[in-house]
């Protein structure tokens, strides 16, 4: 499955706004410089991340965007949904639920789509992935690189250095 750009340029807007101090706001015009991304572009892409409430807009001479919540509290899948919709790995899905997705073959002869298993473990992979994976934890990444020990970057914070690390 391939995501557009746009969900590529909102993660990485949404890293961006998670780096900031927290109560300072970041104008687009600087993630897009620092992101190397079009502005005009990335105008487009806040404005899906405001309507699901997960950046604001801040006004005046200091003005930007902020999250809308901690880092901690943001998953990618929320992320994901506001920028794609609902994944589909396979054109013949369709939306039932915004939580299920069903073959649309389902009715050709009466009988289950062959490749229905395949696709739907598929599509359930990535939701787990997208759901297990918090903005904190890309920030952390980011701005720390790769763990060696083997663990996912954004661990390190969640562990006290008295604690054995999390092997992944």
């Amino acid at each position: 499955m391939i995501f557009s750009a746009r969900a590529e340029y909102g993660v990485r807007l949404m890293v961006e706004l998670g780096r900031a101090k927290p109560g300072h706001p970041v104008s687009l015009k600087a993630i897009a410089d620092a992101e190397r991304l079009p502005l005009s572009y990335l105008e487009h892409v806040v404005a899906r991340l405001k309507r699901a409430g997960l950046v604001r807009s801040v006004r005046g001479a200091y003005g930007g965007y902020t999250l809308a919540r901690p880092a901690e509290a943001i998953t990618m899948d929320e992320v994901v949904a506001a920028l794609e919709g609902a994944i589909a790995p396979m054109e013949c899905f369709v939306s039932v639920r915004p939580d299920r997705v069903a073959c649309s073959h389902e009715a050709d002869r009466g009988r289950t789509c062959a490749t229905k298993l395949l696709w739907t473990r598929v599509q359930g992979g990535i939701t787990r992935a997208l759901q297990q994976t918090t903005l904190a934890e890309l920030v952390a990444f980011a701005e720390h690189g790769p763990r060696t020990d083997g663990a996912h970057a954004g661990e390190a914070a969640k562990q006290s250095s008295t604690e054995a690390p999390v092997v992944a």
